[in-house]
């Protein structure tokens, strides 16, 4: 697997890709809710403002997008396929060599996504009682912060070992 840019022939797969990890992993949405949502995810996905990413399998399939907006990680789904196979862990790696320290806002109720953020090193910073729409879905606003290279020694810097995300 490896990661690029989004093109335009992506939208209707990254679509796909909500749809699917939303149902899946969004259990306190209704059908009702997602159907509501889902025009303002494909506008998100075809505006200039976020900077999209894909995780494309070998085969060519993309197995989930992130978009980026200055350091915020404002979206990052994969596939229920995929779940739990390093790809997510992969697009925070990409994010931070790309941006540094990084900020991300994920639902409460949300909580494989809150335990995968968590055991990537974010910290719970704040939370609003409802989301960017005013809905009544709070969410948690976390912070990635670099590793601060200078108070370890060489010898403390080996890599962790990594756990796979939900």
């Amino acid at each position: 697997m490896h990661i690029r840019r989004s093109r335009t022939s992506d939208q209707k797969a990254m679509v796909d890709v909500w749809l699917c990890s939303v149902r899946a992993t969004h259990d306190f949405l209704t059908e009702e809710d997602i159907q509501s949502l889902l025009p303002l995810v494909e506008e998100y996905l075809t505006s200039n403002e976020p900077e999209l990413w894909v995780l494309v399998a070998d085969s060519g399939a993309i197995m989930g997008f992130m978009g980026l907006s200055g350091s915020n990680m404002d979206s990052l789904f994969l596939a229920p396929a995929y779940h739990r196979q390093g790809g997510g862990r992969r697009f925070v790696q990409h994010a931070q060599e790309l941006r540094g320290e990084l900020t991300v806002d994920v639902n409460e109720q949300n909580l494989p996504a809150r335990r995968f953020y968590e055991a990537c090193g974010f910290v719970v910073e704040g939370r609003s009682e409802t989301d960017s729409g005013g809905r009544p879905f709070p969410v948690l606003h976390l912070r990635r912060k670099l590793p601060d290279s200078s108070l370890s020694s060489p010898r403390d810097s080996a890599p962790a070992p990594s756990r796979s995300p939900p």
